[in-house]
């Protein structure tokens, strides 16, 4: 199976090629850059893929900057939706799979139950408006091979180069720097590693599954507070973790209070995910950070 994936630098997509190369006997990688494919242009998407050939298309990039969305809402369509369009149809001519990577942002947060794929999407901001657009411009474009696989608060090895460094390192800078780290409690997700991630969605595609809307985290779930307090203690930073509410850190896009996504659909196909604080655990220890003795023994 040759795979290509859009965004090969970026968090998930530098962690699908690692998967893939860890046995390279079984898939083939085929690495798309923006060097590669601007997917802004949207004319240039059906010449380009052309020139490739593959049998499945990851699509990990897109305009992923929440806030920044807010204010650049027909760009965020053009790259989020449209040209989301366009790469379905271009793989439907090469008759390559197409997975398309969505967010829990779809969902407006207005529940305390974990969200399921049949859950009914309502986002609350621009970012979420423009990849739930996306997805249903995808399955209407190539419904026999397209899947459309959700996804939440990433963390990877290879960081966020677009958000400047992803939640982890941004909560061991700060604690390392000032003491203290304040964050947000009033907001419930899913964290959810890069790298059980990848290997959820080559498997996905390795069994054949069929097309549509997978829901793809790390079990468990956290406040971003919660999960701040769990990553200091596992690197041994000797900092504080104060939980704050939203208001006092007001952003440009509102997010959703509760996007904890359910697993169990995705589950049952790849097997069971591993919690997040495995996960996390890792994570730091290939970043090559402290674990605590306490951390090592794995998550509740």
């Amino acid at each position: 199976m040759i795979v290509a994936v859009l965004g090969a630098n970026g968090q998930l997509g530098s962690d699908i090629l690692r998967v893939i190369s860890a046995d390279p006997r079984r898939d083939q990688a085929l690495p798309l850059s923006r060097k590669d494919l601007d997917i802004s242009n949207l004319e240039a998407i059906p010449t380009v893929l052309s020139k490739f050939r593959f049998d499945v298309l990851v699509n990990c990039t897109g305009y992923h900057k929440t806030d920044e969305v807010e204010t650049h809402a027909t760009e965020a369509i053009r790259i989020n939706a449209h040209a989301i369009s366009a790469i379905a149809k271009s793989c439907k001519s090469q008759r390559a799979r197409f997975v398309q990577i969505s967010t829990d942002y779809v969902f407006d947060g207005n529940t305390r139950q974990p969200y399921s794929e049949t859950d009914q999407p309502r986002p609350i901001n621009v970012y979420g408006a423009s990849k739930l657009l996306g997805e249903n411009l995808a399955l209407r474009s190539y419904p026999d091979e397209t899947l459309v696989v959700r996804v939440a608060s990433l963390f990877g090895v290879a960081g966020s180069s677009g958000k400047g460094g992803n939640f982890i390192e941004t909560i061991l800078r700060h604690g390392k720097e000032t003491g203290q780290v304040r964050v947000v409690n009033d907001i419930t997700m899913s964290p959810t590693c890069t790298a059980d991630a990848a290997r959820a969605i080559l498997d996905l595609l390795r069994q054949d599954a069929p097309p549509g809307i997978y829901h793809l985290a790390n079990s468990g779930s956290a406040t971003w507070f919660e999960f701040a307090k769990q990553i200091i203690e596992d690197a041994g930073v000797p900092a504080t973790v104060v939980p704050v509410t939203s208001e006092e850190y007001p952003s440009v896009a509102i997010r959703p209070s509760y996007s904890v996504l359910n697993n169990d659909k995705i589950s049952r196909i790849v097997g069971e995910l591993p919690h997040w604080k495995d996960a996390l655990h890792q994570y730091l220890t290939e970043k090559g950070l402290q674990l605590t003795a306490q951390s090592a023994l794995g998550a509740d």
